[in-house]
């Protein structure tokens, strides 16, 4: 099963640096409104609004507002899901699921009431157009109608992560078949033009790099959200975003790490900062293919050198707990522990070079162009050398960085040695293992790690309902990848988030992205 990760990398120097670095200002940019009006920073402008082939959390934002799904995530503290266009969802066996339509959900232009066809047709056309993002539907064979608003999801093999990704996030989203079909002939990608709505909201303005505009929808007989107006300004640089919103441009933004300890000492007037847990990975990632990498005993040496702790205080001044694996704490198949202590040990890196029969070595090391990582990369650096490893750091562009592994992208994948690598998911441990597989190596799975066991595990895990025995699978695939030598687990990072009490009262998922229609507006 082949999946495409782009739409949850999240490269902190990617997009356009939003409305301050454009040279427009915010008073510009945000016109007065009447109204109460929800001002918000994402870290990235959209550029996918078809919920088949969506990429990125941000464009997912926004397609909650404009659409609907049959389920969304519940807000609060621990990852669930509740109904949201559906009126009922039950699982008949494990590979049936059947669903209600509630009455009365219309789409805007005059494509009528939504039926259970356009929930056939909306996840149905994820596959038939070899969207880059089937894997979130996994093993779906089709959707059988049994009357205007019931119809039951086929699988081809139980898929447990279903519940978790596919129907409360991106491709769950339901669109009008009537409205696709006109506006593209074969149904497929609409790309930046949704051709109707049937959220409560409606994409009103939209300003590359600037502004989202979202109004309410005249057409929306549900329940009414808060805000009569959402403005999300897109600001790829978090430092940007913390002075917007000490400057009042904005309302509610996430914010950096290494501000967390002065925020939480001196918060904003009127602020609440919450600290959230998240979902990011950022590892050490070994080329096992490259001639000085093959040596497992070369790449334990190498787990063994890099002081994680150390790492966590230079790069994120201390605010970011140790990872134990791929997996986030509140997920299934999060350990306990990792394989090798937090602070590894010098003394057994210095043998495992000695095991190799390496006196003395010099490797690269790649990071993205962000602080952060390049920070990382240093750190790492710094540490080899007190092995007699010399390390250099090669910081790039986004648009080079994404490519380095892939083997569509020409002969770079061949020399990459060492990499910093963060990649996010949504809460299914699927989403974390999935890439590892040996049907990735060169695609995403830049590591070139293979292991049939893992394989077997991967393939086996999402059809496990019992999440005692689903984690013990997980548990031993991350134990496979930290034994391979190829990979040192550093971090999930975090996602602290504040928001101003006298305009709002926010409502979030647990890894703290908005749920903007559960923003409720407060008076000053």
């Amino acid at each position: 099963m082949k999946l495409n990760r782009r739409h949850f990398l999240q490269a902190g120097a990617g997009l356009g640096a939003g409305i301050i670095a454009s040279g427009l200002p915010l008073s510009q940019a945000v016109w007065a409104a009447e109204g109460k009006v929800l001002k918000a920073r994402a870290y990235s402008d959209i550029d996918k609004l078809d919920p088949g082939f969506y990429q990125n959390a941000y464009n997912v934002d926004v397609m909650n507002c404009i659409y609907t799904k049959l389920t969304r995530y519940k807000p609060g503290s621990e990852w669930g899901w509740e109904l949201e266009a559906a009126e009922s969802v039950e699982q008949i066996d494990p590979t049936h699921i059947r669903f209600r339509l509630k009455k009365g959900i219309n789409f805007t232009g005059g494509f009528g009431e939504m039926t259970a066809e356009d929930v056939k047709f909306s996840f149905e056309r994820v596959i038939q157009h070899n969207s880059p993002v089937k894997g979130d539907w996994g093993p779906l064979d089709r959707i059988e109608i049994e009357d205007d608003h019931t119809g039951v999801i086929v699988l081809k093999t139980p898929f447990v992560p279903l519940w978790n990704i596919t129907l409360p996030y991106g491709c769950g989203h339901i669109v009008s078949k009537k409205a696709v079909t006109k506006a593209v002939a074969d149904g497929g990608d609409f790309g930046m033009k949704p051709p109707c709505y049937s959220g409560p909201y409606v994409l009103s303005d939209w300003k590359p790099n600037q502004l989202v505009l979202l109004t309410r929808n005249p057409e929306w007989k549900g329940p009414r959200p808060g805000f009569d107006e959402i403005h999300i300004l897109p600001m790829s640089d978090i430092k940007t975003a913390e002075r917007a919103y000490q400057a009042g441009d904005i309302d509610f933004t996430d914010f950096s790490l290494d501000s967390l300890a002065t925020l939480k000492d001196s918060p904003p007037e009127n602020t609440k900062i919450e600290e959230k847990p998240s979902l990011y990975y950022v590892y050490i990632g070994m080329n096992s293919d490259h001639p000085k990498l093959k040596d497992v005993n070369v790449r334990k040496a190498i787990q063994w050198a890099i002081n994680v702790p150390q790492i966590m205080d230079a790069a994120y001044s201390g605010q970011a707990q140790v990872a134990t694996g791929l997996i986030a704490p509140g997920l299934v198949g999060h350990r306990e522990k990792a394989l090798i202590p937090p602070e590894g040990d010098l003394e057994k890196a210095k043998q495992y070079l000695e095991k190799a029969g390496i006196t003395e070595l010099s490797l690269t090391i790649d990071a993205l162009n962000v602080t952060t990582f390049s920070t990382i990369a240093e750190m790492v650096q710094a540490q080899l050398s007190q092995i007699g490893i010399t390390v250099e750091v090669n910081v790039q562009d986004s648009g080079s960085f994404w490519t380095i592994g892939m083997e569509s992208e020409g002969e770079r994948w061949k020399d990459m040695q060492l990499i910093v690598q963060r990649f996010s998911m949504v809460p299914d441990p699927y989403y974390a293992t999935t890439f590892f597989v040996r049907d990735q190596v060169g695609v995403w799975n830049w590591e070139r790690f293979r292991s049939e066991r893992f394989d077997e595990l991967n393939a086996k895990a999402v059809t496990v309902e019992d999440p005692q025995e689903r984690a013990k699978m997980y548990y031993e695939m991350q134990d496979i990848m930290e034994d391979s030598g190829s990979y040192r687990f550093l971090t999930h990072e975090g996602s602290p988030i504040m928001y101003r009490t006298t305009q709002l009262e926010a409502e979030t998922r647990p890894d703290g992205r908005p749920l903007y229609l559960g923003f409720e507006p407060k008076s000053a």
